[in-house]
């Protein structure tokens, strides 16, 4: 095939690709108004769709392969060009799949315009690798577009940054680079292509809602290239939304970037629901219904219903969109198990939409039956309750709502029936019919008078001055209620009514336990905040060698904040140490009595972040002379374990020293059988602990 690149810069001119300092400031615009209608949506559909679907996940033996085929089976361009002749989808019904999704509850599509491989599902003017090149020869834009339209859904783009076709784009794939050498490639006319292909999509197919950008994590995107595309694009379409992919400070499959000079909409998180949300910011989950984005015939590992309704509302319930994943056939038709499970969610969002569409995230930290979203209103605020399990007691009991309710009924119950209401003092019952009404997930509505107001265990910042060798501790947030109040101890005990009552910041030595509870009407109420402040806390600790700047949180200092990881790993708690060992040294400044050592790790082997292969903890008096007082080796054949935030934690006979050495081992590369085989494996540190 003869391929044909136009790089006439009708769009962009060469002055223009090289002056990223004239387009230093991003372009001002109306966010909140732009991102009002995905706010309410909550519920999209991703389509995984292109040449990759023909193999269906085999190539030679290997049977596990979907969207990535070319990279995973290592096919050069001329081979993977075959499959244009083979690209022919006669069952393709646009309209089909929007009715599907409409159907469904889902309120947007995002389709791949372009993967990673650079083929086109459009017609374009600057390629040949598109879908007029196949026997196919429609465009499937604009028939999608067209169908979403009639049916009310809103059409979206997913486009690849990466192109592993296009004669320019670098890098190269190591695999690929004496088959295709690099001479003459030039990334700037690349950047004019992508320009161009993404005026194409955005102008010929009316009004296009989100461009989805992905592929951004490779050496030769950067923040100049994003900001001078991202400021393009919102000047060709100013309510266009735009994800954060756009950037290259997205930090694996977390989505959230934490730089902030970061640009993009909303987060992006990828097959993992953040455990906290995203306060504050905007963001969607993106998930597959099996394992794979594009058609794979072998792949069988399908989330049930449950898991997919239930995933959808613990989304909404933190503030997030969900992004659900359909990987159709080389013939064009979706698969029937993702066409059960959408009718499946369907009756069920006909029933409890309301739920789920314009809400917020619940005002609850935790729920031990379900969930929460809510609604505020003119007259006060309406909580859902998305009941997972059937309180075996027919109860909803909730101990820390401080509203008067007004109301309480089933959602399914058209007549909106009340549910009988108990409160005494702030402990409310509400009472259940004897059965669910849903054997998925039945939600019970409870409208309440003003702004939700739950009590939670207080939260407390901290900080250190070294100079005092003393801790500043204030209070990080609480309800602004006559009745409530905030009691502590210093002293290790439990907090009582006639503890100090903390009214503002405390100035506090190290090594105590810092105790506090949130007392309403004089009665204790909820769980005790504890704050253990050892010796190791605000001391910086020397680092050989030092964490990977891609994930440093606040350096050395973060070992000893008192800020734990959380399983998300670019929380901005971790510090990351690629293909090298964790050697932290603390120095006491004097000798101490000491009889307790923590060091908390992460295990994501998904994320190529793998448990230690050993720790150990060794002390001196000299700093010279060290003595190992504890140790452990992990199998490293089990790698495959799911993502936690642990810890090695041991006690000890008391010693009087004055330095630890925290020591941990990186595996080096990753295992055969992990997706990163023979690339460098990670160890995640968070916080080491002498006490």
């Amino acid at each position: 095939m003869k391929k044909r690149y136009i790089l006439a810069f009708v769009l962009l001119t060469v002055n223009a690709i090289n002056s990223f300092a004239q387009e230093n400031n991003v372009v001002k615009d109306n966010k909140d108004a732009r991102m009002e209608w995905w706010r309410e949506a909550r519920f999209g559909m991703f389509i995984h769709w292109g040449l990759y679907s023909i193999p269906a996940g085999q190539w030679g033996e290997e049977k596990n392969h979907a969207e990535w085929v070319r990279e995973t089976a290592h096919i050069p361009v001329t081979e993977y060009e075959k499959l244009l002749k083979q690209f022919n989808p006669v069952q393709f019904n646009a309209e089909q799949w929007v009715k599907y999704a409409k159907d469904a509850g889902i309120k947007y599509i995002v389709l791949t315009s372009k993967h990673h491989d650079g083929f086109c599902l459009f017609d374009s003017k600057y390629t040949d690798f598109d879908v007029m090149s196949t026997p196919f020869k429609r465009d499937i834009l604009k028939e999608l577009a067209d169908a979403c339209r009639k049916y009310g859904l809103k059409i979206c783009w997913y486009h690849s940054i990466m192109d592993w076709h296009h004669p320019d784009y670098l890098p190269r794939r190591e695999w690929e680079k004496d088959i295709r050498p690099i001479n003459g490639a030039d990334f700037n006319r690349y950047f004019a292509y992508l320009k161009n292909e993404l005026t194409e999509i955005l102008t010929n197919y009316g009004d296009i809602s989100v461009i989805w950008f992905d592929g951004e994590w490779e050496s030769t995107w950067n923040h100049q290239y994003a900001t001078e595309l991202y400021n393009y694009l919102r000047k060709l379409k100013p309510d266009l939304i735009i994800n954060n992919r756009i950037d290259s400070y997205r930090a694996g499959m977390a989505g959230f970037s934490t730089n902030p000079d970061a640009l993009g909409d909303y987060g992006t998180p990828e097959q993992e629901i953040p455990e906290n949300g995203l306060p504050g910011v905007d963001w969607e989950t993106c998930m597959t219904m099996n394992d794979h984005w594009g058609f794979n015939q072998f792949d069988h590992n399908w989330k049930s219903t449950k898991t997919l309704i239930e995933n959808l509302v613990d989304v909404a319930s933190k503030g997030g969109n969900y992004l659900l994943n359909v990987g159709p056939t080389a013939m064009g038709v979706l698969p029937p198990e993702s066409i059960e499970r959408l009718e499946n969610i369907g009756k069920w969002m006909k029933v409890n939409g309301a739920s789920v569409y314009g809400t917020k995230a619940s005002p609850f930290k935790s729920l031990s039956w379900g969930k929460c979203t809510q609604k505020e209103t003119a007259n006060g605020t309406i909580l859902y309750f998305h009941l997972f399990d059937w309180p075996k007691n027919k109860k909803i009991v909730l101990d820390n709502l401080l509203n008067e309710p007004l109301k309480a009924n089933l959602l399914a119950d058209l007549q909106k029936k009340s549910l009988p209401i108990k409160k005494t003092g702030i402990k409310l019952e509400i009472s259940l019919p004897e059965k669910a009404t849903d054997e998925v997930n039945s939600v019970v509505v409870l409208e309440i008078k003003g702004k939700a107001q739950v009590i939670d265990a207080p939260e407390f910042n901290y900080t250190y001055d070294e100079s005092k060798d003393m801790l500043s501790v204030s209070l990080k947030s609480k309800i602004d209620n006559d009745k409530l109040s905030i009691h502590y101890t210093t002293d290790g005990t439990t907090p009582k009514i006639v503890s100090p009552v903390f009214t503002s910041s405390l100035i506090l030595k190290k090594q105590n336990t810092f105790k506090a509870a949130a007392f309403y009407n004089k009665i204790k109420f909820g769980k005790t905040t504890s704050i253990k402040i050892p010796l190791s806390y605000g001391i910086t600790p020397t680092l050989k060698p030092d964490a990977s700047k891609k994930y440093y949180a606040r350096g050395a200092a973060s070992l000893c904040d008192g800020n734990y990881g959380t399983k998300n790993y670019n929380d901005n708690n971790w510090l990351g140490f690629e293909g090298d060992n964790f050697n932290a040294v603390i120095d006491l400044g004097k000798a101490c009595m000491i009889k307790h050592t923590e060091l908390h790790y992460l295990l994501d082997s998904r994320a190529w972040i793998f448990e230690p292969t050993y720790i150990t903890v060794e002390v001196s008096t000299d700093g010279k002379n060290f003595n190992k007082i504890s140790s452990f080796k992990t199998d490293t054949v089990n790698w495959k374990s799911g993502k936690a935030a642990a810890v090695f934690a041991k006690d000890f006979k008391a010693m009087m020293v004055r330095y630890v050495r925290f020591t941990a081992g990186n595996r080096g590369v990753c295992p055969a059988g992990h997706q990163g085989a023979g690339g460098k494996s990670w160890i995640f540190i968070s916080e080491v602990v002498v006490d």
